[in-house]
Order: structure tokens, then C-alpha cells, then sequence
């Protein structure tokens, strides 16, 4: 597993690229990234945990990507694109964006004309240097970067409609139909291509820096995709689809005490037979991918992979489902096969039954230990007494409340609780958390930054179930201080979490304006 590069015991701050400071009106992938890697090799830590880093979707989520393959155009950086000669210093010179939130439209607008730019220069001459690697990356890619281009680029001849709309030979994906759209939109066919080829080459340059510090990445694969995709575009076999390829059945939870009628996300269901037929090719791809990009990979919905919760096509709530079996063991062996391994973390949240964790164990994959869920009664499993060291402990994630918005909306009884089981509990109850999970037995102890900066819920990043308005946080220069990097650097130190090399060469630290 990736985790060998490290101590057993590691440590590692969640923070999705989009957060990161910087004057484009969204974090990227250029010098202040570095930065922040250079903050985490201060620190002491080993991992930088993100969300999928897909082009994002509906609501502006990660979750909900047109593709399962491509990187998000959005988090190019500007400052790098003028190192290659494909922008001007007038082309990135201040924007105006707020600083503390993210204007998804805004910002998509501006980054669309950047990069449009970029793929005018280049075909204009400049940057001529990279053409070899482009082609080589169409090359490569080909697999999934023709279907994904194609889709891009009859997105928006289309207005941005999903494909399920467009004329029925596109949707039926017609050999004839489509072999003259490619030949209609070649030119945005191959700026898509050039834009994925430039997103990958910023990540691998980050990628490899993170590496020099003795950084490694955990990224995220959510078990669904979105139904406007390519993925479901390009494979309709693949889902459960009716003959006018619309879904048959749709992904969720059922009801539970926080949610009475349940959540209904949309997803269209996977044909596992179909998926078994050919060792689950898809799968193995998806991941394959998905490790070119970072080193462990979190699997969220894990129980998903034993049983998941379907309801039938046209339902207004996910109260009338079904628990469906799911690929189970036939999957992760083809996983484990395909892969060499399994660098995997199980997303082991919500209804977990004991099949989700006798399969979780069959391959001694670390689950989710998350603090906010420990402090209703001695038996909870989220308790620190109660891990196991085969497990990662978060304080918080992104679909919770910041530890400070979360401690201080129980009510006093609450607090009370919380303050029996852990006495020393003071005012500066993020750290206090940070300390709990740092000095826990789990093998891996992360904490969104917000709980780093001692945020309340102005700073949360997701409110589940809420379609609008969620992943615009962002961090400010002068937010993240050598005080908090130092203090970090005495907890991963303390609890036997730092790295076994502490020699990596690298630039001086320069925490963000502080």
C-alpha cells in the first residue's frame, strides 16, 4: 500500500485545490500549491488529502463530474500557463475575485477565456516546445480523452444540455452522426485535448514537487458517476439503461433519522454483470487513472460495493428503495489484480452492516473513524478506546460542520458529554480534537484545514443534500501562519507522526502572508 513510503503512523491535512489562496478567484496548481506543500513538509506531515480533482458538475460539485478521467480546467494556473508562453503578463494581471469564496461563474468565464487564449497562442506558434508532449498525451489518453473532447465539444454546441437531449443519432451514438461531429468541431475537439493536456502537465509537475518533500496525495472516487458524462455517454452498456438511454433505476440512501425521506443523488446504477464479463475493465481503468494522480485513493460509499440502496427511475424521494447486492469481493480482486495492490481507503460511513465490514477486513482495507460522530455513548465505534490501527481518524470532513461550528450547536448537555470523555477539553476545542486524533492508535490521523485555522461554519465546505452554494471556501493569505505549521509540526512530532526523513531538500517555508 502507498502508506509504506511512510511511518506507519502518519498525519495529513484535507484540503481541496480549489481552497487554496491566490488572485484568480480559485486555488490552482501553480506557486502558491508549492507553497502549501512547503507548509505540510513544515509541518511534519506525509499526506495532502483533496476531493475528486474531475471537471466539476451540477452545484459545482466534485462529485457530480462529466467525466471520471479528465482534470478540472479550473484549477490551471494562470502564472504557469505565462511560463509556457501560452498567456501575456496582461492576460493574468488582477482579477478583482473575491478572495474568501469562490464565483464558480465568474471564475468558469474567466477561465474559459484564458484558456482559449492558451490553445489560440499555441496554434498561433508559442509554445511550440510543447508539442511533442501534447501529442504524445493525445496518444496515450486516447482511451477516454477522444469520447470525453467529443463530449465537451457537443456540450456546447448544444448549449450545454446533457447528451440525453441531444439529436437521437448523438445519443445513440450513431457511427455516421458522430464521425461528422468530429469532423464539425474538430477544432474545439482538439482545444478540449489541449486543455486536459495542460491540466496534466501541471499536476504531474506538482505532483512530483509534493514528492520531493515527502508529500504524498490521497484523492477520492466517488462509487457513482453522473449521468451527463462521458462515462455514460461513451459506455451506456455499462448502466442500467432503458433503450432511450435513460436510467432504469437511480442511486441513494434510504431514510434515517436525519433525513426522513431519504437522499435521492440520481446516479444511474451500474450493470455489474455487464462490468463482470470483461474482469470489471472499467473499474480497473478508473482507477488506474486515478493513480497516476495521487498515491491512495479514499472510495466513497464504500457499502456501496456490498449493497446498494436503488430506486426505481422517476421517484421524487429515496423512501421506496431497495437494497441491491453490489460486486463485492468480484470486484476488489479484480481491483487488486489489476492494480498490483489496493491503495485504497474505505469510505465506511453511514448504514454499515456487517457484510460492508466483513469485506472491508477480507482486504485489510483502513476505515473512517470521523471525532464529531464519537460522543453519544461509551459503545460508539468512533471513540478512540474503540480503533483499530488499520484506520484513518479525521476530526471532521467535508461534508461536516468545522469542528468549532460543530461543538458549539450542541446543545450544553453536548458539551457536557464531550468534556466527560475527554476532561482536558478547554476553550480552543480544534486543537484539543487535532491532539485526540494525533495521539489515537489509528495508522493515519487527518483534519480539514479549517479545523487547523480554528473556523467556525462560515468556513464549511458541504451541506449534503443542499444543491447549491457548497465547495466555495477558500483560505486567505496571512490565514495559515508559521505558528499554526509549528504547532502542527509539535503534534505529528509528539505522537510519533512525523516522516522517517526529515533531510528533503526543498525552498524555505513562507506560510501564506504570515
Amino acid at each position: 500500500m502507498a502508506s509504506l513510503t511512510h511511518p506507519l503512523r502518519s498525519a495529513g491535512i484535507l484540503l481541496h485545490p480549489t481552497s487554496l489562496p491566490g488572485p484568480y478567484g480559485i486555488g490552482d496548481l501553480g506557486p502558491i500549491a508549492a507553497t502549501w506543500v512547503d507548509g505540510l513538509a513544515h509541518a511534519q506531515l506525509s499526506w495532502w488529502q483533496m476531493l475528486p480533482l474531475g471537471p466539476t458538475g451540477a452545484g459545482d460539485s466534485p462529485y457530480q463530474s462529466p467525466s471520471s478521467f479528465a482534470g478540472n480546467p479550473l484549477l490551471l494556473s494562470p502564472e504557469l500557463l505565462a511560463r509556457d508562453g501560452l498567456l501575456s503578463g496582461s492576460d493574468i494581471a488582477p482579477t478583482g475575485f473575491p478572495r474568501a469564496q469562490i464565483d464558480y461563474a465568474g471564475v468558469y468565464r474567466y477561465k474559459h477565456y484564458l484558456l482559449t487564449r492558451a490553445w489560440d497562442a499555441f496554434k498561433g506558434g508559442r509554445g511550440q516546445g510543447l508539442r511533442t508532449g501534447f501529442d504524445t498525451f493525445c496518444e496515450r489518453e486516447a482511451s477516454w480523452l477522444d469520447d470525453y473532447a467529443l463530449f465537451c465539444a457537443l456540450k456546447e454546441r448544444h448549449g450545454d444540455r446533457p447528451w440525453y437531449e441531444w439529436e437521437p443519432e448523438l445519443v445513440q451514438r450513431e457511427p455516421a452522426a458522430l464521425e461528422a461531429a468530429r469532423e464539425a468541431a474538430r477544432d474545439a475537439i482538439d482545444r478540449h485535448r489541449f486543455t486536459q493536456f495542460l491540466f496534466y502537465r501541471q499536476w504531474d509537475a506538482l505532483r512530483g514537487y509534493a514528492r520531493s518533500r515527502g508529500i504524498s496525495l490521497i484523492g477520492d472516487v466517488p462509487i457513482f458517476v453522473s449521468l451527463d458524462s462521458a462515462d455514460v455517454w461513451a459506455n451506456p452498456e455499462l448502466f442500467r439503461l432503458d433503450a432511450d438511454k435513460r436510467p432504469t433505476v437511480v442511486a441513494g440512501v434510504p431514510p434515517d433519522y436525519f433525513s426522513p425521506l431519504g437522499q435521492l443523488w440520481g446516479n444511474p446504477h451500474y450493470d455489474w454483470q455487464r462490468m463482470e464479463r470483461d474482469g470489471f475493465a472499467w473499474w480497473v481503468s478508473r482507477l488506474k487513472a486515478t493513480l497516476r494522480q495521487v498515491d491512495l485513493v479514499r472510495l466513497d460509499h464504500f457499502r456501496g460495493f456490498s449493497a446498494a440502496w436503488e430506486v426505481p427511475a422517476g421517484a421524487k424521494t429515496a423512501q421506496k428503495g431497495e437494497w441491491v447486492p453490489g460486486p463485492g469481493r468480484k470486484l476488489l480482486d479484480a481491483l487488486r489484480e489489476g492494480l498490483g495492490g489496493l491503495p485504497l481507503i474505505a469510505e465506511d460511513l453511514g448504514v454499515i452492516t456487517p457484510d460492508v465490514i466483513a469485506l472491508r477486513d477480507a482486504y485489510s482495507l483502513p476505515g473512517m473513524r470521523v471525532l464529531q460522530f464519537a460522543f453519544d455513548r461509551p459503545e460508539n465505534p468512533f471513540l478512540p478506546h474503540h480503533y483499530t490501527a488499520n484506520s484513518v481518524v479525521y476530526t471532521g470532513t467535508h461534508d461536516n460542520d468545522t469542528t468549532i461550528g460543530w461543538f458549539w450547536s450542541l446543545p450544553e448537555s453536548g458539551r457536557a458529554t464531550v468534556r466527560r470523555f475527554f476532561p482536558w477539553v478547554g476553550n480552543d476545542i480544534a486543537w484539543e480534537m487535532l491532539r485526540i486524533a494525533w495521539s489515537s492508535v489509528a495508522d493515519f490521523a487527518i483534519a480539514p484545514l479549517q479545523d487547523v485555522l480554528t473556523l467556525g461554519t462560515e468556513a464549511r465546505m458541504n451541506y449534503p443534500g443542499v444543491p447549491d452554494g457548497n465547495w466555495r471556501w477558500r483560505f486567505t493569505e496571512g490565514q495559515l501562519t508559521r505558528g499554526h505549521l509549528d504547532g502542527l509540526a509539535e503534534l505529528t512530532v509528539a505522537y510519533s507522526r512525523d516522516p522517517l526523513k526529515l533531510d528533503i531538500p526543498g525552498a524555505p517555508v513562507t506560510p501564506f502572508g504570515g
